[in-house]
């Protein structure tokens, strides 16, 4: 829905000053369709934290901030609108919460001087800010999360996974596609053989790759899958048989509602990460105590503390400090998305940074710079326990391959900008 933009009269500090509009972060959600089972808890996560920055500390730099929601349904035409509707609001930076939908709005946010934060997702070589000037997608890309699973799995075989087979199954979109050609690259590097399987939206059927899969007897499986795709791949793995401690999904295929379908047959399954797990963090009190106690919350509050919420939370969370750091730079409360561009990009998230906004280890420290959009590539992984229904973190923030995924990095930016005449930003 669009919502209209509400003026506030400053505090006791600034009250002879005139009044600011808001500080916009518009919210392409999706709570309906085959993909809301994971729209919904982000949607509520990134929308409590600024809630709570508004009931607890009166906003960012003594400007509230508002969060207008616009329902895509995890459609790219949908997504597109959303954001045509939206940008005239104030909107200082865009989360698409989707591969396809990000890549439309590219060309668009950045005409529009308006940044992009697809974090975890979206085009990779958008890491490249020399390129893609308004497209940031730290804290790690599809690449990295390729790579960390490559990097566990030789951790899990003693440095060697030469003449190992693993699959990927995949969603057959942009998305699922993003990790082919890395992990192609990574084959050749670890002598693995690689073996890929499309699975087609929304991926309630996957009878055929899972035959295949129990006939080819691969040592280890790995997913990009969102939405039902993986409660269907969970129980079809399952059903073959296949063991769970050797089944790796990607960010977006490792919540709490892709497992609990499956009930105790999901034991061990594996997901990558970057952010931590659970609620065993300090502002989860301050969400209870300001947004949920108060019924501010954006859902029935029943997210809290799940996989996706926390994602929500923590993309809220770099958004605001990234606001932060602009306000900082300019001198200025009232920022404008270009000086948000500037924010984001002169980004730096460090332990005791985390540590005194209430979630100390909850992410990688990592830093942007113009060159640099995508952080530091640091990766975890985390396991899922049947019994007690819980996700635990069962590796550190790790560093990914560098030397395979940078060149494919410069290959790909550097194509897009001469395809589209782009000059150097850096």
């Amino acid at each position: 829905m669009k919502t209209k933009l509400t003026t506030l009269a400053l505090g006791a500090v600034m009250a002879a000053g005139p009044a600011m509009a808001d500080l916009v972060f518009p919210s392409l959600s999706y709570r309906t369709g085959p993909y809301a089972a994971g729209g919904i808890p982000f949607a509520d996560g990134y929308a409590d934290y600024f809630t709570l920055l508004n009931e607890r500390d009166g906003g960012i730099g003594g400007v509230m901030t508002s969060v207008p929601e616009c329902e895509t349904g995890y459609n790219t035409e949908k997504g597109v609108e959303c954001y045509e509707a939206t940008k005239g609001e104030g909107a200082l930076v865009y989360q698409p919460l989707s591969t396809g939908i990000t890549y439309q709005l590219i060309p668009k946010a950045t005409a529009d001087d308006i940044p992009i934060h697809s974090m975890g997702y979206g085009r990779t070589s958008a890491k490249n800010g020399d390129v893609f000037s308004h497209v940031f997608n730290y804290p790690a890309n599809y690449w990295d999360g390729a790579s960390g699973a490559v990097n566990y799995l030789l951790d899990e075989n003693g440095g060697d996974l030469n003449g190992k087979k693993i699959a990927l199954v995949y969603h057959n979109s942009a998305y699922g596609k993003e990790p082919i050609r890395t992990l192609e690259e990574l084959s050749e590097k670890h002598g693995f053989e690689l073996v890929a399987l499309p699975v087609d939206h929304p991926g309630q059927e996957q009878k055929s790759q899972w035959l295949q899969i129990r006939r080819d007897k691969p040592d280890y499986v790995l997913m990009w899958g969102w939405g039902v795709m993986n409660q269907v791949a969970v129980q079809e793995a399952a059903n073959i048989r296949f063991p769970m401690e050797n089944f790796i999904g990607i960010w977006w295929s490792g919540a709490e509602h892709d497992v609990t379908p499956a009930g105790d047959a999901a034991n061990g399954y594996k997901a990558l990460t970057f952010h931590n797990v659970g609620t065993d963090f300090p502002v989860f009190d301050d969400i209870q105590k300001y947004v949920v106690d108060t019924g501010k919350a954006a859902g029935a509050g029943d997210q809290v503390g799940t996989v996706l919420y926390n994602r929500g939370l923590y993309a809220a969370m770099l958004a605001a400090e990234a606001a932060k750091k602009a306000q900082e730079i300019h001198g200025t409360a009232e920022i404008t998305p270009a000086q948000m561009r500037d924010g984001m990009e002169a980004l730096e998230i460090t332990e005791a940074k985390m540590a005194e906004l209430g979630l100390p280890n909850f992410g990688p420290t990592f830093s942007v710079n113009c060159q640099n959009h995508g952080g530091d590539a640091l990766v975890g992984v985390t396991q899922w326990d049947a019994a007690s229904k819980t996700w635990s973190m069962i590796s550190d923030f790790k560093p990914t391959d560098g030397d395979v995924i940078g060149p494919l990095i410069d290959a790909d930016s550097s194509a897009y900008a001469g395809e589209n005449n782009i000059s150097p930003n850096c």
